[in-house]
């Protein structure tokens, strides 16, 4: 599965009610769920099941850094897009994030988190990501 296809993922949402803020837009905290449900799909679109792995290997992946940049509120019922993007996954995995808007494509915010691979129970930091998962995210 050594494919460029398995580093980019795109799903749309639309904001519920129960995302909003007492100013009657998205929580800035609610854009760091979309970038994480967008990250489940992409591991999931490159065959990668991360608990599975770690049930199998003891292998964890957490996210050890996260940036979030807003440009543009997003509000009730908004129908939106959130594209995550594999950089690297050679040593950590980083990715990017898009959340636009579908009518008119505006940039709403821009992310990034980057996962290393974790031996467990040691807690050992692994200094490279294993060879199945970054051939699975296409490097």
């Amino acid at each position: 599965m050594n494919s460029e296809k398995n580093r980019i993922c795109e799903k749309k949402y639309v904001v519920p009610f129960h995302d909003l803020d007492p100013m009657q837009i998205m929580w800035h905290g609610n854009y760091l769920k979309y970038f994480d449900m967008t990250r489940s799909a992409l591991f999931a679109n490159a065959g990668v099941d991360l608990f599975g792995y770690f049930k199998n290997t003891n292998y964890l992946f957490p996210i050890t850094k996260t940036m979030t940049k807003h440009t543009a509120s997003l509000h009730y019922l908004d129908a939106f897009k959130c594209t995550a993007t594999v950089l690297e996954a050679q040593y950590k995995i980083v990715m990017d994030f898009q959340i636009r808007l579908v009518e008119s494509n505006q940039i709403c915010a821009k992310g990034r988190s980057e996962q290393v691979a974790v031996k467990y129970p040691e807690k050992e930091i692994m200094f490279e990501i294993p060879e199945e998962i970054r051939k699975a995210l296409g490097f």
